[in-house]
């Protein structure tokens, strides 16, 4: 350690009470983390590149401090998703501080990184209170059913007005108006149920009405159309 001669030459003066650093939650626990193996828990980051063109939620499961499980999801992007799934290699294994200094290929994903970093080691984890935390396989679970992200999409002009096209339930096939062709309700396809059932030997066709559904007062529309084509 190497000292300037004006620091050298001060008297030495005694710090007085030593105050220990604010503990955090982590698990159930109020941790007084010190080190990146005092951090654990499960907690999400959201990221954007320079352009602003795409967006990244990056999902990860921490135990004491190595990255045990990464969820991460992709919009607006062709690259970012391609980015992704180096992402989804690289994450396991690492501490928080590794993957934080890690290039994650894209802007977003980083970004992502940075974000949930700065949530989890002040304590602001989804997990804070779980006893014990969550397990490995949670940021699985919180896909859903038919392992799919929950995506909406949502196109509008002045002239036109809006046309829903996919939301939490799926794929949305026809959207129904009534005499005012205000929208009152939608029918939507489950694509994640509709390619499990394909993949247990179900007719495609037999498969997405399986997987279809209907939201609000579909059945009572004056007008249903196609929210791609008209």
């Amino acid at each position: 350690m190497n000292y300037s001669d004006k620091v050298k030459n001060m008297n030495c003066v005694a710090q007085g009470v030593k105050h220990k650093n604010s503990p955090i939650p982590e698990e159930g626990k109020w941790v007084n983390a010190k080190e990146i193996k005092d951090i654990s828990g499960l907690t999400h980051g959201i990221g954007w590149c320079a352009p602003q063109q795409g967006a990244c939620k990056l999902t990860l499961n921490i135990k004491n401090g190595i990255i045990e499980e990464a969820l991460v999801e992709t919009l607006g992007c062709s690259g970012m998703t391609h980015s992704a799934a180096m992402a989804g290699e690289i994450l396991p294994g690492k501490t928080i501080l590794e993957a934080l200094n890690t290039d994650l290929v894209c802007d977003a994903i980083n970004t992502a990184m940075r974000q949930l970093f700065l949530q989890i080691v002040y304590g602001r984890s989804q997990s804070a209170f779980s006893i014990d935390g969550l397990s490995i396989g949670a940021g699985l679970d919180d896909l859903g059913k038919g392992t799919r992200s929950q995506v909406g999409t949502i196109y509008s002009t002045k002239v036109k007005g809006p046309r829903y096209l996919e939301l939490a339930e799926g794929y949305i096939v026809e959207i129904g108006l009534d005499k005012n062709d205000e929208i009152i309700g939608y029918k939507y396809v489950n694509l994640g149920k509709m390619m499990d059932n394909i993949k247990s030997g179900i007719d495609p066709l037999e498969a997405i009405e399986k997987a279809s559904g209907k939201y609000g007062r579909f059945d009572e529309a004056v007008k249903k159309i196609d929210p791609r084509e008209e």
